[in-house]
């Protein structure tokens, strides 16, 4: 199958990789509908990382094509929304609410191909109602990634009814912190942004003020 690896900083290739296979009961492979390139693939591909041969991928949705024995939650067929954290979901940092440090757990790669495998796929797979039309699938990529941490700062901020809110950077998971905080009923949301495009997407989201200075302005 294809699959997109980044060889070294600068050297992004698509190549002739392995299909995934199940290797644990707790896997699952899923048929891939779409993937993001995310902001922090930029790191190594700019050197700031070291980086060597390398399967690229961590925020992905797609159709579940086979499962392990042990995996409960999804089946073929399903339509589901992977995280970039994988966890089993049942350890107690999982309960408490912190699933990127799951005991178990890791980082998804591999995604920006055909196929993927996901490991602690209960934990680390959302099924969908249904599958999804084709215009929901931007949003659905959201939700693999900036959305889940937009919404964990939100929350680690205490946004709620009355409070007020400054969101520090209009990049994706600044806006998903936007968003979030709309959603958890922050009463004024204030967004560093020097972006009209960001700022408009940031009004959109639930921003009710937009401030452009920086440093002693």
């Amino acid at each position: 199958m294809r699959g997109v690896v980044m060889e070294s900083a600068g050297d992004v290739r698509v190549e002739d990789v392995d299909s995934p296979r199940i290797e644990r009961p707790t896997d699952a492979i899923i048929k891939l509908t779409a993937a993001c390139i995310c902001g922090s693939d930029l790191w190594p591909y700019r050197g700031a990382q070291p980086v060597d041969h390398q399967s690229m991928g961590h925020e992905y949705v797609g159709v579940v094509s086979e499962v392990g024995a042990d995996v409960q939650s999804v089946k073929p067929g399903d339509f589901v929304v992977g995280s970039f954290c994988l966890s089993d979901g049942t350890c107690e940092i999982c309960k408490d609410g912190y699933p990127s440090r799951c005991v178990n757990g890791g980082f998804m790669s591999g995604a920006q191909a055909e196929y993927a495998r996901v490991p602690l796929a209960d934990g680390t797979l959302v099924k969908t109602p249904g599958v999804p039309d084709d215009s929901l699938i931007p949003s659905l990529l959201a939700a693999s990634d900036v959305l889940g941490t937009g919404w964990f700062g939100a929350v680690a901020a205490h946004a709620g009814p009355g409070k007020t809110v400054a969101v520090v950077g209009d990049g994706a998971v600044g806006l998903m912190a936007i968003l979030a905080a709309k959603q958890l009923g922050a009463s004024r949301i204030i967004a560093m942004s020097r972006h009209a495009s960001r700022q408009k997407l940031a009004r959109e989201f639930g921003a009710t003020d937009i401030v452009e200075e920086r440093g002693d302005a």
